[in-house]
């Protein structure tokens, strides 16, 4: 006898709490195999494909694709059994890397919230079919194909003292700046689930009341904040919009959480490359694998981090600490079409240039296929900004929270200078360094820049250094 199991979105690691479909592997009435790739899905950290721990027949698929679903939600169903009556256990790996190999019983679970609406709490109602984000959640229908709830919304409501049914988190920012009360809502989604959809109709049914016209169905006492919100995000002709999600949103967070805590400064300075530059071509025309700018530059970051440890840190909070860090776990600015991403070179102060030279190459490939994994985006402790390919010569970047300090290094470009007491055209670069005050004063920040830049304009210095 079959047997119907449940697949969850796992536990995608690096406290990752939520995803968002990008492509189905499967269709309903699919046969998969154990371990076979059945979704493809965005996190804020990468774009990854999800294996099914169980095989058999696909008999319900949940969320559509662009949806976001919280770690925990229904991903599929599986139709799974053998002759003799007895169930597949399944592999019970889920992502390798990524979260748990323990048996897919266990699952990250979406934790109780506190709920928008007069002081309310409770448990929300996180039924096997939720929906996240406004999108329905659906339950098994007729062949096993998922079926939408129906939608309804009474025209009056009174306030409720139980725990409000809502669990997305972006529902219940919606309400609150909106400034609806969520106890006002009667969810359309199982066992009363407030929906974004719900709270979308609320507002508009603000909206509509307060402009004099009459609303599909209005709810008792709007307040007059939600007639302004729904007002203000109302689309002009020729208007975009871009949702801060997946990548663009994780990065968006990360940079205002930056600007937030970080007192941070900027110095510079103009370096004359042009040993460096000469250093590089003659280790490439020795044979062997050719050297990258950037791996040089890796090279001198690491050196100069042993010199300034005070760089190579970051500030505990809560212990109102700063933590200097044994290792170098180099970050680099990566741009790919799904935006900014920052790998991180593991021990970058153990590997030589030829090594460095091949992981800055694997990294970025896979930040540009989007196959980066969580671990290889996090846990740098200093990050290598070269902007120079982007034709420009100088930057402020904002530091990359939560570590100290950030190396930016400008186009290399034929400029008048003075080279031995008499002027000359060299390749100069201008080299940037922004960091936390909190970690160092500017002499400290100084000194390392200072180094960094005697390196680039003498290549013997670092040798002397190692």
């Amino acid at each position: 006898m079959a047997q119907v199991l449940e697949f969850k979105l796992p536990d995608l690691g690096e406290g990752l709490t939520e995803a968002e479909i990008v492509r189905w592997l499967v269709q309903v009435g699919d046969v998969v195999a154990v371990d076979q790739p059945v979704v493809e899905v965005e996190t804020a950290k990468a774009s990854v494909e999800v294996p099914c721990p169980y095989g058999g027949v696909v008999t319900a698929r949940y969320g559509e694709e662009g949806a976001e679903l919280p770690v925990g939600a229904p991903l599929l169903t599986v139709a799974v059994g053998e002759p003799d009556g007895k169930s597949t256990a399944g592999s019970g790996n889920v992502l390798v890397g990524y979260g748990t190999s323990e048996s897919p019983g266990r699952r990250r679970r979406v934790r109780p919230v506190a709920l928008t609406g007069g002081g309310a709490s409770g448990n929300g109602a996180a039924g096997a079919h939720a929906a996240v984000n406004g999108t329905k959640a659906a339950s098994p229908g007729v062949n096993g194909t998922a079926a939408a709830p129906a939608s309804s919304l009474p025209a009056t409501a009174l306030p409720s003292d139980g725990p409000v049914p809502v669990i997305s988190p972006l529902v219940r920012r919606l309400a609150r700046e909106g400034g609806l009360d969520l106890r006002l809502l009667a969810g359309s989604g199982p066992d009363g689930l407030i929906l974004r959809a719900d709270v979308e109709r609320a507002l508009r049914a603000g909206a509509g009341q307060g402009n004099g016209r009459t609303a599909e169905a209005p709810v008792a006492a709007m307040p007059v904040q939600a007639v302004a919100s729904a007002s203000a995000s109302a689309s002009v002709p020729g208007e975009v919009r871009v949702p801060l999600k997946g990548i663009r949103g994780a990065v968006a967070d990360k940079l205002s959480r930056s600007r937030r805590e970080i007192p941070d400064a900027t110095c510079w300075v103009d370096a004359d490359a042009t040993e460096l530059m000469r250093a590089r071509a003659a280790m490439n025309t020795a044979g062997g694998t050719k050297i990258s700018l950037v791996a040089l530059l890796a090279r001198i970051c690491a050196a100069a981090l042993a010199r300034f440890p005070e760089l190579n840190s970051s500030v505990d909070t809560e212990a109102r600490e700063i933590v200097q860090h044994p290792y170098v776990h180099l970050g680099f600015a990566a741009q790919t079409e799904r935006g900014l991403v920052v790998p991180v070179v593991r021990d970058a102060h153990t590997r030589d240039a030829e090594s460095l030279t091949g992981e800055f190459a694997r990294l970025t490939e896979a930040a540009r296929a989007g196959t980066l994994t969580p671990g290889e985006l996090t846990g740098g402790t200093f990050t290598l900004n070269n902007y120079g390919v982007f034709g420009v010569d100088g930057s402020t970047p904002i530091v990359n929270h939560p570590e100290a300090a950030m190396l930016g290094v400008g186009r290399i470009v034929p400029k008048p200078w003075v080279h031995e007491g008499e002027l000359a055209v060299r390749q100069v670069v201008q080299l940037s360094l922004t960091f936390d005050h909190r970690v160092c004063d500017g002499g400290t920040a100084g000194g390392f820049l200072r180094y960094v830049a005697d390196c680039v304009e003498q290549p013997a210095v670092l040798l002397r250094t190692l």
